[in-house]
């Protein structure tokens, strides 16, 4: 056999190997990488959350999102920053970045809970009106929706504080303008903090009494309670197999998210490595290598 015909033939066949490869796969689809991960910055995202549109259940896909490393939390009335999530107590907590804290005080947006959503107001949370017109409505006697008992440590603590310069109060300034907002407790969801309404210039919201005395040990944001009962045997199951829990099609049915990128409606035994060092791609592999020697040795002759 002349050189020129087999070198000819030789290149051919080596410019054809990798697509060998890829026919050898083309009775399944090649996964793609996923987009569902079990952690959005230094949070770690389980289910119901998820990461991005798929993951998760699809009830909380509309409220939860990981935006740039930050998992986020939506309403009505803005987008706030997911501070902790709290699995076994299922509860989250979340940052308002316009709501006043002792160390930083301004004027506040509302804040809403959609009635729809699985998530709910925690008894935990001690909502805090600042800075509020005298003839704000929740002054009114027949209302009676100011805490004048212990809430009345708490205005004290907080126009204690130097931030509270920042909605145009001196420090200490009298409490009269302070409102522990006692309507909210019982509420829940499809509750809205609509503070124009109230005449008030911001809010608060403390979770947390670390040292009482000292509003600067005080943990600020809203603890949330989300609704635990949407996982499944099925959700179990995907996560055993080291998936993780998604939904898929129009109609947003369980899908099992597999580290290979293959969505499956059971689990991923059987996926989560098969494309990643398993031994479907190594026979593939040593075939190509052996055809490549088998022709080499061939043309030397």
């Amino acid at each position: 056999m002349s050189t020129l015909p087999a070198a000819s033939l030789f290149l051919s066949i080596i410019f054809l190997l990798p697509r060998l490869d890829k026919v050898s796969a083309a009775g399944r689809t090649i996964p793609t990488r996923g987009t569902c991960n079990n952690t959005c910055g230094t949070i770690p995202v389980m289910f119901p959350f998820g990461t991005g549109f798929g993951c998760g259940h699809p009830y909380f896909a509309r409220y939860v999102k990981c935006n740039a490393g930050t998992l986020q939390f939506s309403t009505g009335t803005g987008i706030y920053t997911v501070s902790s999530i709290d699995y076994p107590a299922s509860t989250i907590v979340v940052a308002d970045p316009l709501m006043s804290t002792c160390s930083s005080m301004q004027n506040s947006g509302s804040f809403s809970l959609d009635r729809m959503s699985p998530f709910t107001l925690t008894g935990s949370n001690i909502f805090v009106l600042l800075g509020c017109s005298t003839t704000s409505p929740v002054f009114d006697p027949s209302e009676d929706l100011c805490d004048t008992g212990s809430g009345s440590r708490v205005c004290s603590g907080l126009y204690s504080c130097k931030g509270v310069n920042g909605i145009g109060l001196p420090q200490n300034a009298p409490t009269s303008t302070c409102c522990v907002y006692d309507s909210l407790m019982g509420i829940g969801s499809g509750y809205s903090l609509d503070l124009p309404k109230l005449q008030c210039s911001s809010y608060t919201s403390i979770y947390e009494f670390g040292d009482e005395g000292d509003p600067m040990k005080w943990k600020f944001g809203i603890s949330l309670q989300y609704n635990d009962s949407y996982y499944t045997t099925a959700c179990k199951d995907c996560e055993t197999s080291g998936g993780l829990c998604g939904f898929a099609g129009l109609d947003e049915s369980f899908s099992c998210i597999c580290r290979d990128g293959v969505n499956t409606t059971t689990n991923c035994f059987g996926h989560g490595y098969t494309w990643s060092g398993a031994w479907e791609p190594k026979i593939q592999t040593k075939t190509i290598i052996g055809v490549f020697l088998l022709l080499w040795t061939w043309l030397l002759v």
